[in-house]
């Protein structure tokens, strides 16, 4: 199986490059990632495995149709994998017009080219073909706290622009596989964590700003809840899905592992307090520091991923508390990634926590 990847320099995108060819026994042919490398795209996530025979990188858009179309056919590819995406919700509410932009037009663009391009395929190829688009848990809105988890028939009920336009996406990629038969899959996931995440989300801003002895915002009262899925379960989740997923079905991966946002930071203290104290003894919980609230901030989300785990025998391998103890021993050993991005990649004074 030869596979496109989009945006494949990003968090999420890069650890299932990763996982993808670091697997024994895999179908995996050939995989070509192309990345735009945006702010949050970073070729230091796979200089591990850059030289790889398997792997190709292509810098460019999703949405120019003509260069997706060249590797589409160059590479043989038989599946597309769709991480490119704006991701962050702060900064949709800043500027919303980039994240129409890529996440809506781009997404119809990549839509478009590999339209044609199955379309051409010889009947077995043709068959077996299949785009997955990765898209989020926030299209669905917000819940209250005794409120039932969202799950795939959950009607659409997004709040911020960036949830918005994963929104429209996601009802694109519907309409193409309903429209013109397209063979698509699509995988909703809660809040993910884990090595290589862009240091304006909430569990490496903290992690960094404390090593750092910088304050460490919470919005509002840090009681908003959410689902926390470690990137490696969802990358695996998101190839099974591929391999074995019902064509024109959603897929909900959750991490089973609902908690508020204070309580992460606070959890997050604590592993710091254990494995890299301040010299003074101060507890890294001291730097907490509350912010107002982010407008329109969901309040709750719970992903009820009950048909990926009945269909496809999925469960998450990590607890909340073994991924949260992986991930802080990660940014301890990879300092001069952190170094890089925080001095290459973005302004200090833009950061926010994300919840």
């Amino acid at each position: 199986m030869n596979v496109l990847v989009t945006g494949g320099c990003g968090f999420i995108g890069s650890n299932f490059i990763r996982q993808r060819l670091g697997e024994k026994d895999s179908p995996l042919g050939r995989l070509v990632n192309l990345d735009l490398l945006t702010y949050a795209g970073n070729p230091a996530n796979l200089a591990d495995i850059a030289g790889d025979p398997r792997y190709r990188f292509t810098r460019g858009d999703i949405g120019d149709e003509a260069l997706v179309a060249r590797l589409l056919a160059e590479h043989n590819i038989d599946a597309v994998v769709n991480f490119a995406a704006e991701s962050h919700v702060d900064r949709s509410i800043d500027s919303p017009e980039p994240f129409v932009k890529t996440n809506v037009v781009g997404t119809l663009r990549l839509l478009n080219a590999v339209r044609r391009h199955w379309a051409g395929l010889p009947g077995g190829r043709k068959d077996s073909f299949r785009f997955l688009h990765v898209s989020t848990d926030e299209v669905y809105g917000t819940l209250g706290p005794d409120d039932p988890a969202f799950t795939e028939r959950t009607p659409f009920a997004p709040n911020s622009p960036y949830s918005a336009s994963k929104a429209a996406s996601d009802h694109m990629v519907r309409a193409f596989h309903h429209t013109y038969g397209l063979p698509v899959l699509t995988t909703n996931c809660s809040n993910n964590y884990g090595p290589y995440h862009f240091p304006e989300k909430l569990i490496p801003l903290v992690i960094l700003n404390a090593l750092e002895g910088r304050p460490l915002p919470v919005y509002g009262d840090g009681r908003q809840v959410r689902d926390w899925l470690y990137v490696e379960d969802h990358c695996a989740a998101i190839w099974l899905v591929l391999l074995r997923g019902r064509s024109g079905e959603t897929y909900n991966v959750g991490g089973l592992n609902e908690r508020a946002n204070i309580d992460v930071v606070t959890r997050i203290c604590s592993l710091l307090d254990a494995k890299a104290p301040h010299a003074d003894g101060r507890p890294h919980a001291a730097q907490i520091t509350h912010v107002p609230d982010r407008p329109g901030h969901d309040r709750r989300y719970a992903i009820d991923c009950t048909r990926l785990q009945g269909e496809l025998g999925w469960a998450p391998r990590e607890t909340f508390e073994t991924g949260l103890a992986k991930t802080v021993d990660w940014y301890l050993s990879n300092r001069a990634w952190c170094d890089d991005i925080t001095s290459k990649k973005y302004a200090r004074e833009r950061l926010g926590s994300r919840g």
